[in-house]
């Protein structure tokens, strides 16, 4: 399993997804895409993944796309940078909880990648940062949408308009992250975390979660009709 760039492990009801390509900073190379986009399809209808532990090797969590294959990207990579088969799509299609547990650096798609988590654990030794405008690209992963909601459009601002590093000490005060421990503390909190998560009846968290996330990505009187039609499906005994 060591030389896999993607470890696939499962325990108790857990599934932990370790990006390996540590030499890389566990950059996202088309492979190493795909390959996540493969595991989240997989564990969707596993009964032995009932939360999903997303971390990298080494000492980063994820450096971004990989930029010197990018360089030489061909017009059938498209689908696995955006789209249905893009990485984003695909943890958001997900149907139960994912805890990042941000070891180290979070650089630009690999911070991308962190916001598409649903809980974010973060090491000490962690670290945020969005270069899309200092590469000269923009974001396609949601990072201009999804940041401004996580701690405000003034910080959102701040980070992405000049690239700077945010510590996971000041992504825990800006409400980013939801807590910072020692990095030989970081998986146990995790898992201790997805233990309780499994403690939850099953179908109900899952069908938490996406009201959640379908009711946040709208205004607040539609969002409280997702849930007021996600309590009538379950139940079956409410009228219109």
């Amino acid at each position: 399993m060591g030389n896999e760039i993607l470890i696939v492990e499962k325990s108790e009801g857990i599934a932990t997804l370790t990006l390996n390509r540590p030499e890389a900073r566990n950059a996202l190379s088309r492979a190493l895409r795909e390959a996540i986009v493969e595991a989240f399809h997989g564990l969707r209808g596993d009964p032995e993944a009932g939360v999903v532990i997303l971390t990298g090797a080494g000492k980063a969590f994820c450096a971004g796309l990989d930029l010197k294959e990018l360089a030489q990207r061909k017009p059938e990579d498209a689908a696995s940078l955006f789209g249905p088969m893009s990485v984003i799509q695909a943890m958001a299609d997900f149907d139960r909880p994912i805890i990042g547990a941000v070891n180290g650096p979070a650089i630009t798609g690999g911070f991308e990648l962190a916001l598409a988590c649903d809980v974010l654990i973060a090491s000490s030794t962690a670290g945020f940062a969005d270069t899309h405008a200092r590469v000269g690209a923009l974001p396609g992963w949601g990072m201009s949408q999804k940041l401004s909601r996580a701690i405000g459009i003034y910080r959102a601002k701040e980070l992405s308009l000049t690239g700077n590093v945010l510590s996971a000490s000041q992504a825990e005060a800006w409400g980013l992250i939801n807590r910072v421990v020692e990095p030989d503390l970081l998986m146990e909190a995790c898992r201790q975390l997805a233990r309780d998560m499994l403690s939850c009846v099953p179908e109900v968290l899952r069908a938490y979660k996406r009201v959640i996330d379908e009711g946040y990505a709208r205004s607040l009187a539609q969002g409280l009709e997702v849930e007021m039609q996600a309590v009538r499906k379950a139940t079956g005994s409410l009228s219109a």
